[in-house]
C-alpha cells in the first residue's frame, strides 16, 4: 500500500536508510523535510512495515519542476516494481500540480541507482564542477 507520508515517518524512514544503503546518510533527512513536505512524499507499507518511500517536494524556485531528495525500497523488495511505483505515484502527483518536469540526484558510485533512473526515462548529467553526483532530470510528457 502506498500513502501520503506525515511527518511521524520520519523517525521510521531514517531508522533503516543507513542500513538500506549500505552507508551513513540518515542525517542527509532532516525531520523538517517531511514536516514541510509530507503531502508530496510518499510510504509504501506491507505486512512487515515500511517497505518503501520517496521523500519529495515541488520547487519553488523553478515553477515547472519537482524534485525528489530521497527514495528508497527494502532490500528484500528491490526489482520488484515497487520503486518504479512510487516514482509513477510522484509523477502523476506533481503533473497534478502543474509539474512537468522532475529531477534528482545520486551518487556515481551507486550504479543500482543510475541504472533505476535510466530505466524509468530520466536522462542523467554530471556536471563539470561537481563530480560528486550525477543529476537526472525527467520530462513528465504523455501517459504516465
Amino acid at each position: 500500500m502506498i500513502r501520503t507520508a506525515v511527518s511521524d515517518d520520519h523517525r521510521e524512514i531514517v531508522a533503516v536508510i543507513d542500513q538500506w544503503w549500505g552507508r551513513p546518510l540518515s542525517g542527509r533527512l532532516q525531520p523538517l523535510v517531511l514536516e514541510h513536505f509530507c503531502d508530496t512524499s510518499l510510504v509504501a507499507e506491507d505486512e512487515h512495515g515500511l517497505a518503501g518511500f520517496l521523500v519529495g517536494f515541488l520547487s519553488s524556485a523553478r515553477p515547472d519542476e519537482a524534485y525528489i531528495h530521497f527514495a528508497g525500497v527494502r532490500p528484500d523488495l528491490r526489482g520488484g516494481g515497487l520503486g518504479k511505483e512510487l516514482y509513477a505515484t510522484f509523477f502523476r502527483r506533481v503533473r497534478e500540480r502543474g509539474r512537468s518536469v522532475v529531477t534528482c540526484i545520486t551518487s556515481p558510485v551507486n550504479q543500482g541507482s543510475i541504472a533505476f533512473h535510466r530505466a524509468i526515462g530520466f536522462e542523467a548529467t554530471v556536471p563539470a564542477d561537481d563530480d560528486s553526483h550525477v543529476r537526472f532530470r525527467k520530462e513528465l510528457v504523455g501517459r504516465l
